[in-house]
């Protein structure tokens, strides 16, 4: 597909937003993609670096590899969401440690506002519709309460979590980082990234290109014959994240990690004034409202955008 640079700029743009996205545990990057327009070409174009084009590379048609795996758009995304990824670790790191509620509160924002727009794109509305939409919601919530496990640090262990990691965050709904933090993972594979820990970085990103690679080819089978039920599964799955991101919790059990730190182990969802009771903390309402309003508008935002600059 021929773009002019202002095209692959956007494009770049759309790969900072889908990398903002996927350092915070909760939110994904695959939805990104969908509201700014980009997620079935990027399926595809993942999906079609197979045996075929590989083949074409190692016999040295390196153009012909380039054009059937439409290079350019995948180049544009990547670099998009490792300025990101580079540029946001630290800072999304002390945001979460610091104001948590405030962030979190954005978040949710986003992620209803992503849902109702995933929604729209569904063309009928049918009995299995809702159904794949309510499992998709039941699925999502159960992978929200499974009890995080305590990193384990091998390379191996850590080629399996960027395998795994990668197919949630291509997912709308279903957050990358969050599968990271249930794997006990996540803030090993963050300080890596904040550290520039390259061996570390190499092992996680060759598992992440194994299983993008493999899964892609699954969803883009499922969105081309089952269009509308898989939409409503995506939908489904942003649904049900939101147990994980609601902003007010309560530590019910903590650990002690390897270094010797009391970490929270789980946490259940309070309200805002059984918050204040509990921690003696202010609970920020008025700040947190303002910030999912914010969340909630900014998807609109950027899709009237989108198809602004598109056009």
């Amino acid at each position: 597909m021929n773009r002019s640079i202002k095209e692959y700029l956007l494009i770049v743009l759309k790969g900072m937003g889908m990398g903002a996205a996927d350092v915070v545990p909760g939110v994904s990057g695959g939805t990104i993609a969908f509201i700014t327009g980009i997620y079935q070409e990027l399926i595809n174009s993942i999906k079609s670096v197979n045996f075929k084009t590989l083949q074409l590379f190692f016999t040295g048609k390196f153009k012909d590899f380039w054009n059937a795996v439409n290079g350019n758009f995948l180049l544009a995304v990547v670099l998009g969401i490792g300025i990101s990824v580079l540029s946001l670790a630290k800072g999304l790191e002390y945001l979460l440690n610091h104001h948590p509620i405030l962030i979190w509160s954005f978040f949710f924002g986003l992620i209803i506002a992503s849902a109702i727009y995933v929604g729209k794109d569904i063309a009928q509305w049918k009995a299995s519709t809702f159904l794949s939409l309510a499992t998709g919601a039941v699925i999502a919530y159960l992978i929200t309460v499974i009890t995080p496990s305590e990193a384990h640090t091998s390379y191996t262990f850590v080629f399996l979590s960027g395998s795994i990691a990668i197919c949630a965050m291509i997912l709308p709904g279903i957050s990358g980082s969050f599968i990271l933090v249930l794997l006990g993972m996540y803030k090993f594979i963050l300080g890596a990234v904040s550290s520039f820990n390259l061996p570390v970085i190499a092992v996680f990103l060759g598992g992440a290109s194994i299983g993008i690679i493999l899964f892609s080819n699954l969803l883009s089978w499922l969105l081309k014959r089952y269009y509308d039920l898989t939409i409503a599964l995506l939908a489904g799955f942003m649904i049900g994240s939101l147990n994980k991101v609601w902003p007010w919790k309560e530590v019910v059990e903590t650990f002690v990690d390897r270094h010797g730190e009391l970490k929270p182990l789980i946490e259940q969802n309070i309200l805002p004034t059984n918050y204040e009771v509990i921690t003696g903390n202010q609970p920020l309402l008025i700040g947190a409202i303002s910030l999912a309003v914010a969340g909630f508008a900014l998807i609109f935002v950027v899709e009237g955008l989108s198809k602004k600059l598109q056009k």
